[in-house]
C-alpha cells in the first residue's frame, strides 16, 4: 500500500491573511480560490488548503495546526525577509549543526524553518 501527502489543511479566521503569510514570506504560490471558503496554496510542492471552519462538516474543527516545517538553503535570507515583514520569531536554536527557527503563523499555528545542510 502506497501513500503520499495530499494536502495540509489550515482552518483560519482570515484565510486571505493566512494565505498571504505563506506567499509573501516563504515563496508560496496561489493555486486557486475556494469560493466562499478560502484558498489553495502550493508551498514548494506541499498543498495548503486554507479555509474557514466549514459549516457542512460535523466533526470538531479547530483553527490552525501545530506547525509546518520547511527546509531552506537560504536560512539567513529567509529569516531576513520574515523579520522585514514583521513575522514574530518565537525561538531560534541550533540543532545538529543547523539553524532552526520557530515562527508565529496566523491563528496560533507555528512555522518551523530549518537550514538545509
Amino acid at each position: 500500500m502506497a501513500f503520499e501527502i495530499g494536502h495540509v489543511h489550515l482552518k483560519s479566521a482570515d484565510p486571505a491573511k493566512t494565505a498571504d503569510y505563506y506567499i509573501k514570506n516563504f515563496g508560496g504560490k496561489l493555486l486557486a480560490e475556494i469560493p466562499g471558503r478560502g484558498f489553495r496554496v502550493d508551498l514548494h510542492g506541499l498543498q495548503l488548503n486554507i479555509t474557514v471552519k466549514i459549516d457542512s462538516q460535523n466533526h470538531p474543527q479547530f483553527l490552525g495546526i501545530e506547525h509546518l516545517a520547511v527546509q531552506t538553503d537560504d536560512y539567513a535570507g529567509t529569516m531576513a525577509k520574515a523579520r522585514q515583514n514583521g513575522v514574530k520569531v518565537l525561538e531560534e536554536l541550533n540543532s545538529n549543526g543547523r539553524h532552526v527557527a520557530f515562527l508565529e503563523a496566523p491563528d496560533g499555528a507555528q512555522f518551523e524553518l530549518i537550514e538545509k545542510v
